[in-house]
């Protein structure tokens, strides 16, 4: 019996440490944002810890916005795999997003059927850019130059990925980042 005892007292520390460990937020993660039509507070790392996620800066009236129909897609082909899509409004390029966040989630739902996550309108470009979007540009070296920028983070938070506004959602180096980034 006391043999028991020990080695729960020796195993004790070492579950709580895995289990602390497990919960520990990615930095890249660590941050909170309101969703487009509920103004919720969402922690990304509560949220989204464990999946793959794209994140979007998106516009309603840009020469890419028919990337939503892509976009929506992509998650629908993939979600079930621990994909998600994450969508941030902004207005920072030509006055492209000018619309209100209600507007914008309308649009959004009747234009293309979107059901991915879609958050507030953020700032993305450098000397404005929020929190958020600082530290992917830290992380990837580069801020969005338009619409439609996407960052592509691994399961562990950690950023594998920065694709310009051209590159599809269905783009062939992307599709096979996304591919891998699920199976590991």
């Amino acid at each position: 019996m006391l043999r028991f005892f020990v080695m729960l007292i020796l195993l004790t520390p070492h579950a709580f440490a895995e289990e602390n460990a497990a919960k520990a937020c990615a930095p890249l993660l660590d941050f909170t944002v309101e969703t487009l039509s509920k103004h919720q507070p969402i922690k990304l790392c509560d949220a989204y810890q464990g999946q793959v996620i794209l994140v979007v800066n998106t516009a309603s009236k840009c020469g890419y916005t028919h990337q939503y129909e892509g976009l929506e897609k992509l998650y629908r082909e993939y979600k079930d795999q621990g994909l998600v899509i994450l969508g941030f409004p902004s207005n920072d390029f030509a006055g492209q997003e000018p619309e209100s966040e209600e507007k914008i989630a309308d649009f959004c739902s009747l234009t293309f059927g979107v059901e991915f996550p879609m958050f507030s309108k953020s700032s993305v470009k450098q000397g404005a850019a929020s929190p958020f979007y600082q530290a992917l540009a830290a992380t990837s070296g580069s801020y969005p130059r338009w619409n439609f920028h996407k960052y592509l983070i691994n399961r562990h938070g950690e950023l594998i990925g920065s694709y310009t506004s051209d590159t599809a959602p269905h783009n062939a180096q992307l599709l096979s980042k996304i591919q891998q980034a699920l199976q590991e």
